[in-house]
Protein backbone atom coordinates (compact mmCIF):
# COMPACT_ATOMS: atom_id res chain seq x y z
CA UNK A 1 0.00 0.00 0.00
CA UNK A 2 1.97 3.00 -1.14
CA UNK A 3 1.47 6.52 0.73
CA UNK A 4 2.91 9.39 1.07
CA UNK A 5 5.07 11.54 2.87
CA UNK A 6 4.18 13.99 5.46
CA UNK A 7 4.42 17.13 4.45
CA UNK A 8 4.64 20.20 6.88
CA UNK A 9 4.92 23.68 5.84
CA UNK A 10 5.85 22.36 1.87
CA UNK A 11 9.03 20.25 3.73
CA UNK A 12 8.32 16.45 2.81
CA UNK A 13 9.07 14.20 5.64
CA UNK A 14 9.71 10.58 5.32
CA UNK A 15 9.07 9.72 8.99
CA UNK A 16 5.98 10.47 10.91
CA UNK A 17 7.78 10.29 14.49
CA UNK A 18 8.83 13.47 15.93
CA UNK A 19 11.05 12.99 18.92
CA UNK A 20 12.05 15.30 21.88
CA UNK A 21 15.93 15.60 23.36
CA UNK A 22 15.53 15.96 26.76
CA UNK A 23 15.90 13.92 30.04
CA UNK A 24 18.24 11.57 28.37
CA UNK A 25 21.28 10.40 30.71
CA UNK A 26 23.47 12.13 28.26
CA UNK A 27 24.00 13.49 25.24
CA UNK A 28 25.62 10.41 23.16
CA UNK A 29 22.03 8.18 24.37
CA UNK A 30 20.10 10.77 23.32
CA UNK A 31 22.03 11.00 19.67
CA UNK A 32 21.98 6.98 19.15
CA UNK A 33 17.83 6.94 20.09
CA UNK A 34 16.87 9.54 17.39
CA UNK A 35 19.55 7.70 14.92
CA UNK A 36 17.52 4.47 15.54
CA UNK A 37 13.84 6.85 15.47
CA UNK A 38 14.39 7.54 12.24
CA UNK A 39 12.93 10.64 12.53
CA UNK A 40 13.65 13.93 10.85
CA UNK A 41 12.65 16.37 13.20
CA UNK A 42 13.84 16.79 16.69
CA UNK A 43 12.54 19.09 18.77
CA UNK A 44 14.50 20.90 21.59
CA UNK A 45 13.91 22.89 24.65
CA UNK A 46 15.53 27.21 24.19
CA UNK A 47 15.87 27.13 27.44
CA UNK A 48 17.97 24.58 27.77
CA UNK A 49 20.03 25.58 24.89
CA UNK A 50 23.94 27.85 25.22
CA UNK A 51 23.71 29.49 21.84
CA UNK A 52 27.17 30.86 23.25
CA UNK A 53 28.39 27.08 23.10
CA UNK A 54 27.11 25.78 20.70
CA UNK A 55 30.24 23.75 18.99
CA UNK A 56 31.98 23.26 22.10
CA UNK A 57 29.71 19.86 23.58
CA UNK A 58 26.16 22.01 23.53
CA UNK A 59 23.01 19.55 23.04
CA UNK A 60 22.62 21.12 19.45
CA UNK A 61 26.14 19.72 18.83
CA UNK A 62 24.68 16.31 19.23
CA UNK A 63 21.86 16.33 17.02
CA UNK A 64 22.68 14.27 13.89
CA UNK A 65 23.41 15.91 10.75
CA UNK A 66 20.19 16.25 8.28
CA UNK A 67 17.62 16.29 10.94
CA UNK A 68 15.61 19.30 11.17
CA UNK A 69 16.12 21.37 14.63
CA UNK A 70 12.32 22.54 15.79
CA UNK A 71 12.87 25.00 18.54
CA UNK A 72 10.50 25.45 21.37
CA UNK A 73 9.22 28.16 24.07
CA UNK A 74 9.36 25.45 26.44
CA UNK A 75 8.85 26.63 29.60
CA UNK A 76 7.00 30.09 28.58
CA UNK A 77 4.13 31.32 31.01
CA UNK A 78 2.23 33.79 28.50
CA UNK A 79 2.50 34.84 24.62
CA UNK A 80 5.01 37.58 25.65
CA UNK A 81 7.35 35.44 26.84
CA UNK A 82 6.90 32.59 24.12
CA UNK A 83 7.28 34.98 21.33
CA UNK A 84 10.92 35.86 23.34
CA UNK A 85 11.83 33.19 23.40
CA UNK A 86 10.61 32.15 19.87
CA UNK A 87 13.05 35.44 18.32
CA UNK A 88 16.08 34.52 20.15
CA UNK A 89 15.74 31.10 18.98
CA UNK A 90 15.97 31.75 15.31
CA UNK A 91 18.48 34.18 16.10
CA UNK A 92 20.77 31.90 17.69
CA UNK A 93 19.68 28.37 15.12
CA UNK A 94 18.82 30.09 11.95
CA UNK A 95 15.08 28.82 12.04
CA UNK A 96 12.11 30.25 11.67
CA UNK A 97 10.28 26.87 12.83
CA UNK A 98 9.49 26.90 16.33
CA UNK A 99 7.04 24.39 18.52
CA UNK A 100 5.10 26.60 20.40
CA UNK A 101 4.36 25.83 24.00
CA UNK A 102 2.89 27.93 26.67
CA UNK A 103 2.35 26.33 29.96
CA UNK A 104 1.65 28.37 33.36
CA UNK A 105 0.90 25.90 35.66
CA UNK A 106 3.82 24.05 36.65
CA UNK A 107 1.94 20.83 38.17
CA UNK A 108 0.06 20.08 35.16
CA UNK A 109 2.00 21.70 32.24
CA UNK A 110 -1.46 22.50 30.45
CA UNK A 111 -1.37 24.53 27.46
CA UNK A 112 -2.87 27.75 28.15
CA UNK A 113 -5.76 28.15 25.11
CA UNK A 114 -6.09 31.75 25.04
CA UNK A 115 -2.31 32.71 25.33
CA UNK A 116 -0.68 29.67 22.94
CA UNK A 117 -3.77 31.64 20.66
CA UNK A 118 -2.15 35.03 20.80
CA UNK A 119 1.30 33.96 20.66
CA UNK A 120 0.57 32.05 17.56
CA UNK A 121 -1.18 35.01 15.97
CA UNK A 122 1.93 37.66 16.63
CA UNK A 123 4.53 34.65 15.59
CA UNK A 124 2.90 33.95 12.05
CA UNK A 125 2.71 37.55 11.38
CA UNK A 126 6.39 38.05 12.18
CA UNK A 127 7.22 34.99 9.55
CA UNK A 128 7.73 31.96 11.63
CA UNK A 129 6.53 28.29 10.95
CA UNK A 130 4.34 27.49 14.25
CA UNK A 131 3.52 24.35 15.41
CA UNK A 132 1.97 25.02 18.43
CA UNK A 133 1.25 22.09 21.43
CA UNK A 134 -2.19 23.09 22.79
CA UNK A 135 -5.03 20.83 24.97
CA UNK A 136 -7.31 18.52 22.57
CA UNK A 137 -10.12 21.15 21.81
CA UNK A 138 -11.17 20.86 18.61
CA UNK A 139 -12.44 24.60 18.39
CA UNK A 140 -9.01 25.71 20.02
CA UNK A 141 -7.37 23.62 16.83
CA UNK A 142 -9.31 25.03 13.99
CA UNK A 143 -8.96 28.26 15.63
CA UNK A 144 -4.83 27.78 15.30
CA UNK A 145 -5.15 26.45 11.95
CA UNK A 146 -7.07 29.56 11.57
CA UNK A 147 -4.46 31.86 12.46
CA UNK A 148 -1.84 30.27 10.16
CA UNK A 149 -0.20 27.46 12.22
CA UNK A 150 1.34 24.83 9.58
CA UNK A 151 0.27 22.23 12.45
CA UNK A 152 -1.59 21.91 15.62
CA UNK A 153 0.05 19.49 18.31
CA UNK A 154 -2.89 18.01 21.08
CA UNK A 155 -2.12 16.55 23.48
CA UNK A 156 -2.37 12.30 24.37
CA UNK A 157 -2.24 13.08 28.03
CA UNK A 158 -0.19 15.44 30.54
CA UNK A 159 3.57 16.29 29.51
CA UNK A 160 5.86 13.66 30.45
CA UNK A 161 3.03 11.84 32.18
CA UNK A 162 3.02 8.21 30.00
CA UNK A 163 -0.27 7.57 30.58
CA UNK A 164 -1.20 7.17 26.77
CA UNK A 165 -3.96 8.66 24.73
CA UNK A 166 -6.59 9.56 27.18
CA UNK A 167 -7.84 12.27 24.63
CA UNK A 168 -8.70 9.65 21.80
CA UNK A 169 -12.49 10.78 21.39
CA UNK A 170 -11.44 14.77 20.89
CA UNK A 171 -8.22 13.87 18.62
CA UNK A 172 -10.53 12.13 15.96
CA UNK A 173 -12.95 14.86 16.36
CA UNK A 174 -9.74 17.37 15.55
CA UNK A 175 -8.51 14.90 12.56
CA UNK A 176 -11.45 14.88 11.31
CA UNK A 177 -11.84 18.64 10.22
CA UNK A 178 -8.23 19.51 10.22
CA UNK A 179 -6.60 20.78 7.14
CA UNK A 180 -3.22 20.98 8.14
CA UNK A 181 -1.34 18.00 10.02
CA UNK A 182 -2.39 16.61 13.30
CA UNK A 183 0.47 15.76 15.64
CA UNK A 184 0.02 13.73 18.66
CA UNK A 185 2.40 15.17 21.19
CA UNK A 186 2.71 14.50 24.96
CA UNK A 187 1.50 11.70 27.08
CA UNK A 188 2.54 8.68 24.95
CA UNK A 189 3.94 5.84 27.28
CA UNK A 190 4.41 2.86 24.87
CA UNK A 191 4.86 1.92 21.51
CA UNK A 192 0.76 0.56 21.37
CA UNK A 193 -0.06 4.35 22.53
CA UNK A 194 1.53 5.79 19.21
CA UNK A 195 -0.23 3.21 17.14
CA UNK A 196 -3.56 3.58 18.29
CA UNK A 197 -2.97 7.94 17.64
CA UNK A 198 -2.09 6.93 14.17
CA UNK A 199 -4.73 4.31 13.91
CA UNK A 200 -7.20 7.10 14.79
CA UNK A 201 -5.72 9.05 12.25
CA UNK A 202 -3.10 11.12 13.31
CA UNK A 203 -0.36 12.25 10.93
CA UNK A 204 2.45 12.00 13.37
CA UNK A 205 3.35 11.67 16.76
CA UNK A 206 5.68 13.24 18.76
CA UNK A 207 7.39 11.51 21.87
CA UNK A 208 10.22 12.36 24.58
CA UNK A 209 10.00 11.32 27.71
CA UNK A 210 8.94 7.51 26.84
CA UNK A 211 12.03 7.03 25.24
CA UNK A 212 14.44 9.02 27.63
CA UNK A 213 13.53 7.33 30.61
CA UNK A 214 13.26 3.91 29.05
CA UNK A 215 15.61 1.15 29.98
CA UNK A 216 17.11 0.53 26.84
CA UNK A 217 15.93 4.36 24.71
CA UNK A 218 17.94 3.40 21.47
CA UNK A 219 15.67 0.33 21.47
CA UNK A 220 12.32 2.13 22.74
CA UNK A 221 13.20 4.70 20.04
CA UNK A 222 12.90 1.71 17.49
CA UNK A 223 9.75 0.61 19.18
CA UNK A 224 8.46 3.52 18.20
CA UNK A 225 9.46 4.00 15.06
CA UNK A 226 7.67 0.62 13.69
CA UNK A 227 4.54 1.24 15.81
CA UNK A 228 3.88 4.85 14.41
CA UNK A 229 4.53 2.93 10.83
CA UNK A 230 2.13 -0.09 11.82
CA UNK A 231 -0.24 2.66 13.09
CA UNK A 232 -0.60 4.43 9.99
CA UNK A 233 -0.43 1.41 8.24
CA UNK A 234 -3.46 0.08 10.21
CA UNK A 235 -5.23 3.42 9.31
CA UNK A 236 -4.54 3.28 5.67
CA UNK A 237 -6.03 -0.40 5.59
CA UNK A 238 -9.21 0.86 6.89
CA UNK A 239 -10.66 -1.04 9.96
CA UNK A 240 -13.73 -3.26 9.58
CA UNK A 241 -17.13 -2.47 11.02
CA UNK A 242 -17.02 -2.82 14.50
CA UNK A 243 -20.21 -5.29 15.53
CA UNK A 244 -22.42 -5.86 18.36
CA UNK A 245 -22.32 -9.63 18.67
CA UNK A 246 -19.45 -12.30 17.77
CA UNK A 247 -19.32 -13.01 14.29
CA UNK A 248 -17.37 -16.53 13.48
CA UNK A 249 -14.42 -16.24 11.17
CA UNK A 250 -14.85 -19.81 10.19
CA UNK A 251 -18.63 -20.93 9.74
CA UNK A 252 -19.70 -23.66 11.06
CA UNK A 253 -22.98 -24.11 9.66
CA UNK A 254 -23.44 -27.39 8.24
CA UNK A 255 -20.90 -28.54 10.27
CA UNK A 256 -22.51 -29.75 13.52
CA UNK A 257 -25.69 -30.09 12.11
CA UNK A 258 -24.19 -33.21 9.45
CA UNK A 259 -21.25 -34.74 10.81
CA UNK A 260 -19.89 -37.27 9.11
CA UNK A 261 -21.46 -40.84 9.80
CA UNK A 262 -20.19 -43.04 12.19
CA UNK A 263 -18.57 -40.14 14.16
CA UNK A 264 -20.90 -39.54 16.46
CA UNK A 265 -24.17 -41.56 15.94
CA UNK A 266 -22.95 -43.77 19.07
CA UNK A 267 -20.76 -43.31 22.10
CA UNK A 268 -17.67 -45.62 22.03
CA UNK A 269 -17.52 -48.04 24.45
CA UNK A 270 -13.90 -47.86 26.48
CA UNK A 271 -11.61 -49.74 25.48
CA UNK A 272 -13.38 -51.05 22.75
CA UNK A 273 -10.74 -49.78 20.31
CA UNK A 274 -12.48 -46.86 18.32
CA UNK A 275 -10.77 -44.09 17.08
CA UNK A 276 -11.69 -41.94 21.05
CA UNK A 277 -10.69 -45.04 22.77
CA UNK A 278 -7.36 -44.60 21.14
CA UNK A 279 -7.04 -41.35 21.61
CA UNK A 280 -7.58 -42.16 25.14
CA UNK A 281 -10.55 -39.84 25.63
CA UNK A 282 -12.30 -40.43 29.14
CA UNK A 283 -15.76 -42.24 28.86
CA UNK A 284 -18.36 -39.76 28.74
CA UNK A 285 -16.64 -36.93 27.10
CA UNK A 286 -15.42 -38.47 23.71
CA UNK A 287 -18.40 -37.03 22.02
CA UNK A 288 -17.45 -33.31 23.80
CA UNK A 289 -13.78 -33.32 23.20
CA UNK A 290 -14.11 -34.53 19.59
CA UNK A 291 -16.33 -31.53 18.49
CA UNK A 292 -14.35 -29.27 20.37
CA UNK A 293 -11.28 -30.10 18.72
CA UNK A 294 -13.08 -30.03 15.23
CA UNK A 295 -13.96 -26.16 15.88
Amino acid sequence: MQDGPLVVAGERLRSRLLVGTGKFSAHEVMRDAVLASGAEIVTVALRRVDLDRVGEGDILDFVPPGVRLLPNTSGAVDAAEAVRLARLGRAGTGTSWVKLEVTPDPRTLAPDPVETLRAAELLVADGFTVLPYCSADPVLCRRLEEAGCATVMPLGAWIGSNRGLRTRDAIEVIVDQAGVPVVVDAGLGAPSDAAEAMEVGADAVLVNTAIAVARDPVAMARAFALATAAGRLGYLAGRGAVGEVASASSPLTGFLSHPPTGLLSQPPTPGSGSTAGAAGLRPGRAEADVVGGGV
